[in-house]
């Protein structure tokens, strides 16, 4: 393959994720009320010559938190830093992230719900203050340090926000942001965008097939794509809604987005349980899926399509999740 084609080389192919990855905020879509605040805050300390106010982002996977991230440290004009929560082991880790960080640097923190309370405590002076306090030695001798950081932007995200203490989340006064789902117009643009990087062309109907089952998620709708292109290299053909619905029974998700784990919850409830209210416990050793899995992952979905409630006594399904797994 040419470079001057849409197609990618073995050299980018690795990367391709990034590739995919809005640039600038008139390639990021969705998230309308999110990317104007950010960009009155973002513009009005460049115009001052100030680092920006600390950022929170926060909801489920894949909608876009460290998309975002890039694009602030861009609008800025500075370095990002990047690194997560369980990375983040002990005090010392912390110490020499903040204390190699150049004036005006982005410090990205994905997943900082993960944090220990110890780490926590050491980042609210860094956060308020520019300041590092260290403590050396121990007992009677130990004494604190006190070490003036560089003006500095966290821009931190967590898809559990309840997770985070109090004091962690007041120390982020440039704003705690949601991000919401998507809509299938949005999932669609964001799919159109992809195809045309990809060199793979594709109609309105693949587009449309794609976006109904993506979860509102643009990870999950970019990943369909992939393994949608790959069937379609592999026949030596363009993506049609045979291949689109080929692809979809390989990896065996449904009209409404649903995979093997959504259909294994629902169908445990429902015919080992009659329905419900069960237990999340008793729901995670009937599948033998992990209850935190089916709490952050597979749950929010079924409540969002309105296939399945939670109640004080438990988990129950509806009557439309009964009605989708019969046909």
């Amino acid at each position: 393959m040419t470079k001057d084609t849409n197609t990618f080389t073995k050299d980018n192919a690795g990367n391709l994720d990034q590739t995919l990855r809005p640039g600038t905020w008139e390639e990021y879509i969705g998230q309308a009320k999110i990317k104007e605040n950010l960009r009155i805050l973002l513009t009005a300390a460049r115009e001052r010559g100030h680092s920006a106010e600390h950022i929170l982002l926060y909801g489920p996977p894949g909608l876009g938190k460290t998309t975002l991230a890039y694009l602030i440290s861009k609008t800025l004009g500075t370095n990002m830093r990047i690194t997560s929560g369980p990375a983040i082991e002990r005090v010392g880790d912390l110490a020499a992230i903040l204390t190699n960080l150049s004036p005006g640097d982005v410090l990205f923190i994905d997943e900082i719900h993960r944090l220990s309370k110890s780490i926590e405590e050491v980042l609210y002076p860094a956060m308020e203050s520019g300041v590092l306090d260290i403590i050396i030695g121990k007992g009677p001798s130990a004494r604190t340090v006190q070490l003036e950081l560089p003006p500095f932007t966290l821009v931190a995200a967590t898809t559990r926000i309840s997770l985070l203490s109090s004091p962690l989340r007041s120390r982020f006064s440039g704003g705690t942001f949601r991000l919401d789902f998507y809509s299938e117009e949005e999932i669609g643009q964001i799919l159109t965008r992809s195809a045309n990087l990809l060199g793979v062309p594709t109609d309105a109907s693949v587009i449309d097939s794609i976006a109904a089952r993506c979860r509102a998620t643009p990870r999950t709708a970019n990943y369909l794509l992939k393994r949608c292109r790959d069937l379609a290299q592999l026949d030596g053909a363009p993506i049609s809604r045979d291949i689109v619905d080929r692809t979809f029974s390989l990896l065996e998700v449904d009209e409404l987005g649903l995979g093997k784990p959504d259909r294994a919850v629902l169908s445990a409830i429902i015919t080992k349980f009659g329905g419900g209210p069960v237990g999340l416990g008793t729901i995670a050793a009937a599948t033998g899926e992990e209850a935190s899995t089916i709490e952050d992952v597979i749950e929010p979905y079924l409540i969002r399509l309105g296939l399945l409630e939670r109640t004080p006594r438990g988990r129950i399904a509806s009557a439309s999740a009964i009605s989708h797994l019969e046909n």
